[in-house]
């Protein structure tokens, strides 16, 4: 049992099922990302926590009770908006302690608890600044700092760093993880990006048209997609139609680059996804592909190649994306390259087709 359960949420608007019969669980410290495309219902899902939402069905427990007939303000949590919502007549210190003037805190109490929470966001000394002068990464903190200031049992940012350019994105994303586990908070974090999503968080919950599509570590997600939707959705592009063919009680797929060994107990039609970091180039390990080299970009740590690849059983060619560390040398475009990888770790199957193709 969780800290914080959700049981069968569902949520409609009009003719639209924004959430669709969600559940999962997290466990108290921990960090959650709710991840998915936009309208998948991730915001849905923090405003029901929150009790900003009704839900239709299902139930939400804290601590092993319902919290459905609590209002807002006796729930306890602090939200953390997109647009951060800060109030721009008020300076950083009274943006912080507008929740705070709420209580029944002394003065003395809100001063003390606005200037520990400045530091815990590295905002000493920011105390009488106008909110307007703030840089983009300044406001994300003071909005941080006022969701905080209350010492809320349960934090829910919701797409905090939408704004906010790449490089410093990944740096707060690091200051934000941080904090909350300096703090042993318990956060749900949602965002439709998965770079976030795998940054800053212990678990993922991976959500599509209003239900969960999977649950997992970053590196259980990316690693060992449960379905094509995943698949596609982490950006993995080398997917190909395949065929189960079996001869003499051995089973091969037959797909565009050759037949493949079949490691599962799958039957009939499938699609087959060629990790892009699973080949090694002139090295003859398991399965041999060649092609000719049509594009390479430079990203940082790794190197992408685009192959053009001869399909196998007609006139036509796929192409297909392979991953390199930008350590090596990579080949030149127009450049005849073969590629080998081990088909038990280099490749996956999923059975729901979707009509990709």
């Amino acid at each position: 049992m969780g800290i914080l359960e959700l049981s069968n949420i569902t949520k409609t608007f009009g003719d639209k099922k924004a959430v669709d019969s969600i559940s999962f669980s997290v466990s108290e410290g921990e960090i959650i990302s709710i991840l998915g495309p936009s309208g998948c219902g991730k915001s849905t899902i923090l405003m029901i926590i929150a009790g900003l939402e009704t839900p239709d069905y299902g139930d939400v427990h804290w601590k092993g009770k319902s919290i459905l007939d609590n209002p807002p303000h006796k729930r306890g949590f602090g939200l953390m908006f997109q647009d951060y919502a800060l109030f721009p007549h008020m300076n950083v210190r009274d943006n912080i302690a507008f929740g705070l003037n709420l209580t029944n805190m002394s003065k003395g109490e809100i001063q003390k608890r606005v200037s520990k929470i400045l530091s815990t966001v590295s905002l000493d000394g920011f105390d009488q600044r106008d909110i307007n002068t703030l840089s983009g990464g300044e406001q994300q903190r003071v909005a941080l700092a006022r969701s905080l200031a209350p010492n809320p049992q349960l934090v829910m940012l919701d797409e905090p760093l939408g704004s906010i350019d790449r490089s410093l994105r990944e740096h707060l994303l690091g200051e934000i993880r941080q904090i909350l586990h300096k703090l042993n908070l318990t956060a749900l974090y949602v965002t439709h990006d998965q770079e976030e999503a795998f940054s800053i968080s212990d678990r993922v919950v991976l959500l599509r048209d209003g239900h969960v599509e999977q649950i997992g570590t970053a590196q259980q997600i990316y690693g060992e997609p449960t379905s094509l939707f995943v698949a596609k959705f982490l950006g993995f592009t080398n997917l190909m139609e395949g065929i189960i063919i079996r001869s003499n009680s051995k089973a091969m797929i037959k797909t565009p680059i050759g037949y493949l060994p079949l490691e599962q107990e799958v039957t009939g039609k499938v699609t087959v996804l060629l990790r892009p970091d699973s080949a090694v180039l002139d090295q003859h390990i398991t399965f041999q592909i060649s092609g000719k080299v049509i594009e390479t970009s430079f990203r940082g740590t790794i190197t992408r190649v685009v192959l053009s690849v001869d399909n196998q059983f007609d006139n036509s060619e796929i192409k297909l994306a392979f991953e390199f560390s930008s350590n090596m040398q990579v080949p030149n475009i127009g450049e005849l390259i073969s590629l080998s990888f081990d088909p038990k770790n280099a490749i996956q199957l999923f059975q729901d087709q979707h009509q990709i193709f």
